[in-house]
């Protein structure tokens, strides 16, 4: 799934400095405090309950897309608002804020008309409603943490977060150790996303020297327009990844989505973080700046991008796949055996997911951001088809087997589109790299008989990384050239 809602980076002014790695690790350090507790309270909740895990992953689903309607891809114009000297900060944020508190009430509303149609149980539809309730307010904090960003204040922006998170989930973890009820547990989220609410909102309209204002109706409309198609994207992105939550919980019930959303969270847990670190904040500005001042720089950037991205993709599917009998049961615990092969059959969606934000940041660093819109809405309309015919038949099998043929459907759109326009797949590595997966499956193959596992999988994937270290010895050697 594109998410931009964490990243609006403005184009660069400057060429692009070297370093990528460099600033992957900066940024992944920034970032461990929150995702580092969510995994653990995660984690913690699914060995307490696989009943209560699955309501919750299945109201943090319901959450996810309330979250961004809100948003509504109103924090790109936004940015632009903000870096204008002749516009008064106050009243864009003012602007901005009013709108996403109105799409989330309205929202909010459309939750609760959900919840009754689907006839979930009174537990379950309020904690729905509460976990949905402090998931949109993380739209309205996200106003106020772009006009940090624009003052160049990350590190307030950092700050806040992790004051946030660790007051949330910290609360969260203790509540669960206590065995308080799952709406007490639930509160963690109201508590993290009200102190990055308030957190945000006094320092980004200090640092901006602005006052919230009643802004003018007349452009709130022109506003909302700016936002409209990134909202789209957004919101059609994170309906077909969660919308299969849903079907298996009329199908399967809280436990299937419990058993399902174990083997997801491992596998999207990678994609979301390349997608949010590396190729949103980092790649995205560069391809930017890139097509407004050498093109062909952008292709040779996302063929060397492509190449990296399949040797890493290649790497992880192999362990998730292979290793699944020892990590589902290691980290969540003996609750869950449909979760082991569940995750074989969703190991495809890393290198979809990897190959679907590197194009589709691309396409919009073209100024391509409708066509983007139109190969989401096709996803998402293929996706509630594979629902529709799957999951009633086999919920679990079905509910894999419809992420991922939405994920490679989307993917080969728009990799397809930008191979015609800047040969993003660069077939010498391709035929590199399918040699040394031959070669390690070779290995495998043969040495799995008769050697410990560990040793057979390390063989397995020893071709694959004695290629990545030619690529980046030749990359070194290439650039201590220049």
């Amino acid at each position: 799934m594109l998410c931009t809602r964490d990243h609006q980076p403005a184009p660069a002014k400057s060429a692009p400095s070297p370093g990528i790695l460099k600033k992957f690790a900066y940024l992944l350090s920034a970032r461990w405090v929150r995702d580092g507790l969510q995994t653990v309270f995660l984690i913690y909740l699914a060995r307490v309950s696989s009943t209560t895990y699955g309501e919750f992953m299945l109201a943090l689903g319901l959450g996810s897309i309330l979250a961004f309607v809100a948003d509504f891809g109103l924090n790109l114009p936004l940015v632009s608002f903000l870096s204008q000297k002749e516009r008064d900060p106050g009243e864009a944020l003012s602007q901005v804020a009013l709108i996403k508190g109105a799409i989330l009430l309205l929202s909010l509303a459309g939750v609760l008309g959900f919840v009754q149609w689907q006839d979930y149980a009174p537990p379950l539809k309020r904690l729905m409603l509460l976990l949905g309730a402090g998931m949109g307010l993380e739209a309205l904090a996200n106003t106020f943490f772009v006009a940090l960003q624009v003052q160049n204040r990350q590190d307030l922006q950092g700050k806040i977060k992790a004051l946030a998170a660790g007051a949330g989930f910290g609360y969260g973890l203790l509540a669960l150790s206590l065995g308080a009820p799952p709406l007490a547990v639930a509160l963690f989220k109201l508590i993290e996303s009200g102190i990055n609410l308030g957190g945000a909102a006094y320092t980004g309209l200090s640092l901006s020297r602005g006052r919230l204002q009643w802004p003018a109706l007349r452009r709130l409309g022109a506003v909302l327009r700016l936002g409209l198609v990134f909202g789209a994207i957004e919101v059609a992105g994170v309906t077909y990844n969660k919308a299969n939550l849903f079907f298996l919980q009329r199908y399967a019930g809280t436990e299937g989505v419990a058993q399902y959303s174990v083997s997801w969270q491992m596998v999207d847990g990678v994609s979301i973080l390349v997608s949010n670190v590396l190729l949103g904040s980092i790649l995205y500005p560069l391809f930017v700046h890139l097509w407004e001042t050498d093109r062909a720089q952008v292709s040779r950037l996302a063929q060397n991008t492509a190449r990296w991205l399949l040797a890493v993709a290649l790497l992880v599917m192999f362990t998730l796949c292979i290793e699944s009998d020892r990590l589902i049961p290691l980290i969540y615990g003996p609750k869950y055996p449909q979760a082991v092969w569940l995750q074989r059959y969703l190991v495809p969606a890393v290198v979809f997911a990897f190959f679907y934000n590197l194009a589709a940041f691309l396409i919009i660093s073209m100024r391509l951001a409708r066509l983007l819109l139109v190969f989401c809405l096709v996803a998402l309309g293929l996706n509630l088809l594979c629902c529709l015919l799957l999951i009633p038949q086999a919920p679990l099998l079905g509910g894999a087997l419809a992420i991922v043929v939405t994920k490679g459907a989307v993917a080969l759109m728009t990799v397809s589109y930008c191979q015609r326009r800047l040969g993003l797949i660069p077939w010498p590595a391709l035929k590199q790299l399918g040699g040394a997966v031959l070669g390690g499956g070779l290995l495998y193959a043969v040495s799995n008989h008769f050697l410990p596992r560990e040793v057979a999988e390390i063989l397995a994937m020893a071709p694959t990384i004695a290629l990545a270290w030619h690529w980046w010895r030749r990359d070194r050697r290439a650039h201590s050239e220049q």
